[in-house]
């Protein structure tokens, strides 16, 4: 059993990730407990993330996300964080090393890089988004 102290724009959470059985892990948020079911692959690398409410209102239920199937050509996020901006649209091209997206983790920005030349052909967050470690950020092809 894990556990894990979160402040997301202002709120504290406290999380305790269970032990895995098969695909399954037991996680609770400040005291709300939630089965999460995970793709085998996934296992046991995910980290819970909550998705940061919209409005200046108290949080919804938390949102527990993980990354989809890898795409080609996919940047994919090295840590989990928020997405704070989106420094291209589909269709831009690319060099190897420019800065595609800024990512909050760990109350430090980072800067995400292409890491190949091409064009982009979609983008899979948006901002504000919370992530997880692995997701397909941009796909570039």
């Amino acid at each position: 059993m894990k556990e894990y102290k979160y402040k997301i724009n202002g709120t504290d959470y406290a999380v305790t990730v269970g032990d895995f059985e098969d695909n399954n892990v037991q996680v609770t948020v400040n005291g709300t407990v939630y089965n999460v079911e995970m793709e085998e692959s996934a296992r046991p690398k995910i980290k819970p993330v909550v998705r940061p409410a919209s409005s200046g209102a108290a949080p919804a239920a938390p949102i527990m996300s993980r990354p989809a199937a890898g795409a080609k050509g996919g940047v994919k996020s090295p840590l989990p964080g928020v997405i704070l901006e989106i420094k291209v649209r589909e269709g831009d091209t690319v060099k190897r090393g420019q800065t595609l997206l800024i990512l909050e983790a760990m109350k430090m920005e980072n800067d995400i890089k292409a890491d190949h030349d091409g064009t982009v052909t979609a983008i899979k967050v948006s901002k504000g988004e919370s992530i997880l470690e692995g997701t397909d950020l941009i796909i570039i092809e």
